[in-house]
């Protein structure tokens, strides 16, 4: 399970670094793709080939499924760590997640998101724990 926060900056090649702890569980050879809510995700192989399965067993017939398919599997490239422990992110996915100098990192269980940090700060500060905790309470927590 991915858990923390963390901050990096994106060089000028497009390369980000990945936290060690992050390493360790997506291993070398991992999934990048665009998510939900303007960043990108981080899988690790099997978490990856488990949510392709379940993409791949949607009709076809269904126009939802294919925009789904087309949002995550269009977009998915497979990254390798280097011996620095970076990887490269394609342009088209940098420019998707508005991805520019600083990186936010955020582990979410299953995978990790590639956030710009800006963009995360201005939608998730957190500041109002009544509406926090109120949220919680209808999801069940």
């Amino acid at each position: 399970m991915f858990t923390g926060e963390y901050h990096h900056n994106l060089d000028a090649k497009g390369r980000l670094i990945i936290p060690v702890r992050f390493r360790e569980g997506l291993g070398t050879e991992f999934t990048v793709t665009r998510a939900l809510d303007g960043c990108l995700a981080m899988y690790a192989s099997t978490e990856w080939q488990a949510l392709e399965a379940k993409l791949t067993a949607l009709p076809m017939t269904n126009e939802k499924a294919r925009s789904l398919k087309r949002f995550l599997l269009g977009s998915a490239t497979t990254c390798e760590l280097d011996k620095q422990g970076r990887i490269l992110i394609p342009q088209v996915l940098r420019e998707k997640a508005s991805l520019d100098k600083d990186i936010t990192l955020l582990g979410v269980g299953d995978h990790v998101e590639i956030w710009n940090s800006d963009k995360y700060n201005e939608k998730y500060n957190f500041d109002d724990e009544a509406a926090l905790e109120a949220d919680w309470e209808g999801l069940g927590v």
